[in-house]
């Protein structure tokens, strides 16, 4: 293992992007300790010591790597990008036009892209502005009032500042996936993600371990490694469904005649329908908190949305099986959108290409829907449980749990694919690898 670290900076081109992608980490970790002016730094300390994980402010708290409890320029992190991303993919399936401009290939993929970026600072403003409202309110934090002189003035500068930071940190991304190593965007949520852990575990061990439970805190760890094992196994695990190509004469020149297969992936949605169904989750708690009323009706539905659908510090068996089931929804809705077999079948038979035993066109669109169909359940099953695994146990044991299974999805998820990119750089020189 210490010679493939070694083989990684012995060459000048792939070392040089190594230390690029970690300069860029360590902007983006000093820009989430940099508070947004305008605030009272002495009402965020007093939060600060005695905020507790869970619920939406947890989950939140930790995609942005823990600037969101600083109240800092990165409050936002990679959110508003993210959600930009999942609604610009929807809508291309749906708006002929912007299906069209993805199949134009490089150009038409650089004006979609510019179209996520605008997409991204509305969201931006939308967003900042609701959280600056309700860090006014107390909604999150706890009663304190983090925003004392809630002006126009006060209110424009921080909303502009947070914007401008998630601006920053959508560049920061774009930087390292063009200049640094592996997929920008998703290693500056590895990184928020990755930087929360030891509070996490600190505080579960805080509440386990120190109170005499030494044996639970014990079990967690247990399972949290063995949930970090099946990950990978599951990531690696495929269905490769065999495609032949029939031969072609061309005057001398045979054409044609090998064998291939196509790859369809137990968990081919990636983590996508845990982000779908986390969201879906979210919004209902994050409307309501919004709502200025002291009417009974709207204090009655948000205490109910707050300890049912997973506002709260207490996650509920609502928001599990709740959780569980779009989960299930959403990796099926995902497929049938990345995957088209009637397209795919189409583009076979074009090529020459035909499944052994299968007749090209409307039989072949049959099979693969079929194989993925029955791929698709215990892959979706699998995501299910993996996401609700830390909320059952913040559930049964009474520990809030601020980590979910997303998150451990998408820090194994984007360690492994920038594995298999160093591996790739170092296989192309001739050196040893992490799979090799």
């Amino acid at each position: 293992m210490l010679n493939i670290y070694r083989n990684m900076f012995k060459v000048p081109d792939l070392r040089g992007k190594i230390l690029f992608t970690l300069a860029i980490f360590g902007v983006y970790r000093l820009g989430a300790t940099i508070p947004v002016p305008g605030i009272d730094l002495e009402a965020v300390q007093a939060f600060q010591e005695q905020q507790q994980a869970g619920g939406i402010y947890g989950l939140l708290n930790l995609f942005s790597g823990g600037a969101l409890e600083q109240f800092s320029v990165f409050s936002l992190g990679i959110i508003p990008y993210i959600t930009a991303s999942i609604m610009m993919q929807l809508l291309t399936v749906v708006i002929p036009k912007l299906q069209a401009l993805q199949d134009e290939g490089e150009a038409g993929r650089k004006v979609i892209t510019q179209w996520t970026r605008y997409t991204t600072v509305v969201l931006a403003l939308i967003q900042s502005t609701g959280f600056t409202y309700l860090f006014h309110v107390g909604r999150f934090t706890n009663g304190i009032d983090l925003v004392p002189n809630y002006t126009p003035g006060r209110v424009a500068l921080i909303v502009l500042t947070m914007t401008a930071g998630t601006a920053f940190v959508m560049w920061l991304g774009e930087q390292i996936s063009q200049r640094g190593i592996g997929n920008g965007m998703s290693l500056l949520i590895f990184v928020s993600i990755l930087s929360q852990f030891p509070f996490v575990f600190g505080q579960i061990w805080g509440q386990t371990a120190a109170v005499g439970l030494f044996l639970r805190f014990v079990v967690i760890i247990l399972v949290f490694m063995v949930v970090i094992v099946t990950i990978i196994y599951v990531d690696q695990g495929q269905r490769r469904i065999p495609v032949s190509f029939a031969k072609r004469v061309r005057g001398r020149r045979v054409m044609g005649g090998q064998n291939t297969y196509i790859p369809l992936k137990v968990n081919t949605a990636g983590v996508i329908p845990v982000i779908f169904a986390t969201s879906m989750l979210l919004f209902p708690s994050l409307i309501v908190t919004a709502i200025p009323s002291d009417a009974a009706f709207v204090q009655a539905l948000y205490r109910w949305v707050d300890q049912n659908l997973g506002g709260g510090g207490q996650i509920s068996w609502w928001y599990v099986v709740l959780l569980f089931s779009l989960i299930i929804f959403f990796t099926y809705f995902y497929n049938a959108i990345q995957f088209d077999p009637a397209r795919q079948a189409e583009m076979l038979q074009r090529q020459g290409g035909f499944i052994p035993g299968v007749r090209p066109g409307r039989q072949t669109a049959s099979f693969l829907s079929r194989i993925l169909n029955r791929i698709t359940l215990p892959g979706s099953v699998f995501l299910a449980v993996i996401a609700v695994l830390p909320a059952l146990a913040g559930l049964l044991w009474n520990i809030p749990i601020s980590f979910s299974g997303v998150s451990i999805l998408i820090v194994v998820g984007v360690a492994l694919e920038t594995m298999k990119q160093i591996e790739s750089q170092l296989t192309m020189r001739n050196y040893e690898g992490f799979l090799t």
